[in-house]
């Protein structure tokens, strides 16, 4: 049954990492798509989330060197493979939203997300017979919030892309979270 949920799981996101890349985005010189990312909400969505998956990142990255679960290291490698592809993805847009957008970006301060931080230094010390647990209640609030994010973005934003990127973020993190509710339960 669990191996079933992961291949469910994956099935989902899979489309969003290299099986089905995001389109590239469309240089400087071609007309109208690349000022599709100028808006200030849109720019605020993508600074936020690309934070948030480099906090998603140092949460996996750590999570890989705690936990020995096969169905846990299944799914958070495929956490790690479809979120550095969506921050490439957010990157590209922002460089090509232009210098203001880009300086935004660098200025967002990373270490002002206390549940992030407290996430990180909760599994860090969580004996190891606790980290699974540990992470996957971390990840799941994380992910949650990174579900949340989107979805408000899908009501508010102005860029089509950017808004497909956050249905896609979405229905990705929900899937995860659901998972991740159900290998927290066996």
């Amino acid at each position: 049954m669990r191996r079933v949920l992961v291949a469910a799981l994956l099935a989902v996101l899979l489309p969003v990492t290299g099986c089905a890349r995001y389109p590239a985005p469309p240089q400087a010189t071609s007309p109208g798509p690349a000022s599709d990312v100028a808006t200030s909400i849109d720019v605020l969505f993508l600074t936020m989330m690309a934070a948030h998956v480099e906090q998603t990142l140092q949460i996996v990255r750590l999570g890989l060197d705690r936990t020995a679960d096969a169905e846990i290291r299944t799914l958070i490698a495929a956490v790690a493979a479809t979120e550095t592809d969506e921050l490439a993805t957010m990157r590209g847009w922002l460089r090509e939203a232009g210098p203001s957008a880009l300086g935004a970006a660098a200025r967002h301060d990373h270490s002002g997300h206390s549940d992030a931080v407290a996430g990180l230094a909760r599994l860090r010390a969580a004996p190891p017979a606790a980290a699974d647990a540990v992470l996957l209640e971390v990840l799941s609030a994380h992910q949650r919030q990174a579900a949340d994010l989107a979805r408000a973005q899908v009501r508010a934003g102005t860029s089509v892309r950017v808004r497909e990127l956050a249905g896609r973020i979405e229905r990705s993190r929900t899937a995860e979270v659901e998972l991740m509710g159900r290998l927290r339960a066996r």
